[in-house]
């Protein structure tokens, strides 16, 4: 099997990354992974609060989109309280002039959402759980 077709690899390597840099950069879609893009009623409330969770501990935010309106997104993001520091843009601590955006991971409904879900879920409970048991 491929290395990082076991989950359990994924969710180390966060780790590992988390851990050496106090924060993680997580990018994130927009339509379909936050918004209704179709408007059928779909609802985006377990990535949005994962989304929050990730910005509490110090996480850097970036919605990676292919949508043309940027005023649109960044308005609906901030209207529905979806944390964000960036747009289509690198972090400003992250020196690359690559076209694509640096991230640890990727939520996206068209690149694995479920799983990249999952391994941040769990890392999050890890690490909110661990500083919980550092402050009492």
């Amino acid at each position: 099997m491929d290395f990082y077709l076991n989950e359990q690899n994924v969710y180390e390597r966060l780790r590992r990354e988390y851990l050496a840099y106090d924060r993680l950069i997580v990018a994130y879609d927009f339509d379909n992974t936050v918004y209704d893009y179709p408007q059928k009623g779909w609802q985006f409330e377990q990535v949005i609060q994962l989304l929050r969770r990730l910005k509490a501990i110090d996480c850097y935010l970036i919605i990676f989109t292919a949508n043309e309106d940027l005023a649109f997104v960044r308005n609906y993001c901030q209207d529905q309280v979806i944390p964000f520091d960036a747009i289509n843009e690198n972090a400003p601590f992250i020196n690359s002039t690559a076209r694509k955006i640096y991230y640890n991971a990727l939520l996206d409904d068209r690149a694995g959402l479920r799983t990249t879900y999952k391994v941040l879920v769990r890392l999050v409970d890890e690490i909110e759980l661990e500083n919980h048991i550092k402050t009492n």
